[in-house]
């Protein structure tokens, strides 16, 4: 059976039907008390929630007199639920809201940051180079898609690219770790290279998530810094830290 999460079209109704159905209102009297009563308040771990709108953003401020406040509290309550996406029907943002909208858009889904990596400086061809890495999920759900995490080594001679067996999916909110390694071919010319990260399509091997870190290449890869292929003992492990607060 494949996962599934869940779906609702009306966040924000904070008293939409207030003059029909007085005290009533979906934030207040369903969403909060259905999710936990059908058993989905953990499904966002293994399926996305996706949410739609109530009315529109102009009629939130136009017609039912919200402000700042209002929308904030809409906003929050649609973190804690565990927001994927959002559908806005198309309707545009007040001016005055869009720095919250986008502060909003930022914590929604999953929010992939690598926070320190650690490998050697020197690789032997036929070798094995083995490397560490901290990750920080900065939203408030996992990746669903089954990416691969995936080290390139980059040189005059030869561009490498390797993948590992990085569970994507299971980084959830807050930390994770993954130690791996990958093997160079026996055919790995000697020389300067330079170290890169990415998630990938497992199939075609190009990245397909924007990591929150600086130092994309044009081609959707992160450099992490210099490593040298050529026989001999490693040195000690080298630390690149990629983001920090």
């Amino acid at each position: 059976m494949r996962h599934v999460g869940w779906r609702f079209d009306c966040l924000g109704d904070l008293g939409f039907w207030k003059d029909r159905v007085r005290d009533w209102a979906h934030m207040f009297d369903v969403y909060p008390q259905q999710i936990v009563r059908s058993g989905m308040a953990e499904a966002w771990r293994r399926g996305p929630v996706s949410l739609e709108i109530c009315g529109t953003f102009l009629g939130w401020r136009d017609k039912q007199g919200y402000g700042e406040k209002e929308v904030r509290y809409v906003f929050e309550q649609a973190l804690k639920w565990h927001v994927s996406s959002f559908n806005a029907k198309s309707s545009p943002v007040p001016p005055e809201w869009k720095p919250l909208v986008d502060d909003w858009l930022r914590k929604m889904g999953y929010r992939l940051v690598p926070r320190k990596v650690a490998y050697p400086a020197r690789v032997s061809p036929n070798g094995v180079l083995p490397f560490e890495t901290w990750w920080e999920n900065k939203g408030v759900a996992p990746c669903y898609e089954d990416f691969a995490l995936a080290l390139r080594l980059v040189g005059e001679g030869r561009t490498l690219v390797r993948l590992t067996d990085a569970r994507i999916p299971s980084w959830l909110p807050g930390d994770a770790l993954y130690d791996g390694r990958v093997f160079l071919p026996r055919d790995m010319p000697e020389g300067a290279y330079e170290l890169q990260l990415g998630i990938v399509d497992r199939q075609t091997r190009e990245p397909r998530v924007r990591l929150a870190i600086e130092g994309r290449t044009p081609d959707g890869w992160y450099k992490v810094g210099p490593i040298t292929v050529e026989e001999g003992p490693y040195p000690v492990t080298t630390e690149r830290v990629l983001d920090t607060p």
